[in-house]
C-alpha cells in the first residue's frame, strides 16, 4: 500500500490525487488532527511527529511513503528517508518542478504555513532550478484552521485570502504554488483573487504524477504495493473533518480514530 500522512485532513487531497492517478493501488492514510497544525511547531517537533507517523503507516502495511504536508516535507523528509528503507516522496519538489516549467525565470509566488515559509525551502529549490527566477513567499497561518473548520467559502475566509494574496498581486507573479496540501480546498477562491493570468499550482496533483511515474519505472516494486481498499486513520475526529473528507472524495469516508502514534 501507499502510506500518506499529513497534519490533518488537507493531505487527503494528495490521497485523492493518488487514487485518481492509480485506482488499482491501495492507500493507507494518517491525519494527525490531534496535533494539527504542524506549521506552528518547531523543526524538532515536526521531525518527531513525522517519524512517528511514518512508523505507524509502515506498521499498517505501507511499502512506500508520501509526506502530504509541506511543513513536514520542508524539515523532516531527510530524517524520514534516513530512518526508513522505503521510497519516500514529498510534495515540495514536484510543485517546484511545475512552477519552473510554467514560469521559468519569471515571478513565482509561494503561500504556505509559517514553518514552510521560514524554512526557505521553496526559494532554494526554485532558484537552484531556475537561477533567474524571482520568488515571493507569504506565510498564511490562518488558512489551515479555516480549512479544518470547513470554512471554505465563508466571507471571513475570502477576506483573509484577499489580504494574504495582495502582496503577490502587487508583485505581478506568473504562478502561485499552494505550499500546503490543505490549500487545494481553497483553490477556486485563490484563483478568483489571484487573477486569470496566474497559474495556481496544486502540489497534490504534481506529487501523484511523480509517484505514478516511479511505479511505472519500477514494475517489480509496483507489484508489491497491492490494491486493497483505502484505509483512513486520524488521531482525532470532528464533524468538520468528516464533512471535508466527504467533499474531497465525493463519497463517505470512514475516518478511523487511533491513538496518536
Amino acid at each position: 500500500m501507499i502510506g500518506v500522512f499529513d497534519s490533518g485532513v488537507g493531505g487527503m487531497t494528495v490521497a485523492r490525487a493518488l487514487e485518481a492517478a492509480m485506482p488499482d493501488r491501495g492507500i493507507v492514510y494518517f491525519g494527525d488532527l490531534a496535533r494539527t497544525p504542524y506549521g506552528s511547531k518547531s523543526a524538532e517537533t515536526i521531525i518527531r511527529y513525522s517519524l512517528e507517523n511514518s512508523r505507524f503507516l509502515l506498521d499498517q502495511g505501507a511499502r512506500m511513503l508520501v509526506i502530504a504536508c509541506n511543513s513536514a516535507s520542508s524539515v523532516a523528509a531527510a530524517a524520514v528517508r534516513a530512518e526508513f528503507d522505503v521510497p519516500v516522496f514529498e510534495v515540495i519538489e514536484p510543485a517546484v518542478a511545475r512552477a519552473v516549467a510554467v514560469a521559468g525565470n519569471g515571478r513565482i509566488g509561494v503561500i504556505g504555513t509559517r514553518a514552510t515559509v521560514a524554512s526557505g525551502v521553496y526559494e532554494k529549490k526554485i532558484r537552484a532550478a531556475a537561477p533567474g527566477a524571482k520568488v515571493f513567499s507569504v506565510p498564511c497561518p490562518l488558512l489551515v484552521p479555516l480549512v479544518e473548520e470547513g470554512w471554505l467559502s465563508r466571507r471571513e475566509t475570502r477576506m483573509i485570502l484577499r489580504r494574504y494574496l495582495a502582496p503577490l498581486k502587487r508583485k505581478q507573479v506568473d504562478a502561485i504554488v499552494l505550499g500546503c496540501t490543505h490549500y487545494p480546498l481553497l483553490a477556486d477562491e485563490i484563483r478568483a483573487r489571484a487573477g486569470k493570468r496566474v497559474t495556481v499550482i496544486d502540489s497534490s496533483l504534481e506529487v501523484a504524477a511523480v509517484v505514478a511515474a516511479y511505479l511505472r519505472d519500477h514494475p517489480g516494486f509496483a507489484a508489491t504495493i497491492g490494491g486493497r481498499p483505502g484505509r483512513y486513520h486520524v488521531s482525532d475526529t470532528t464533524p468538520a473533518a468528516a464533512q471535508i473528507a466527504k467533499m474531497i472524495f465525493g463519497r463517505e469516508i470512514n475516518l478511523e480514530k487511533v491513538r496518536t502514534p
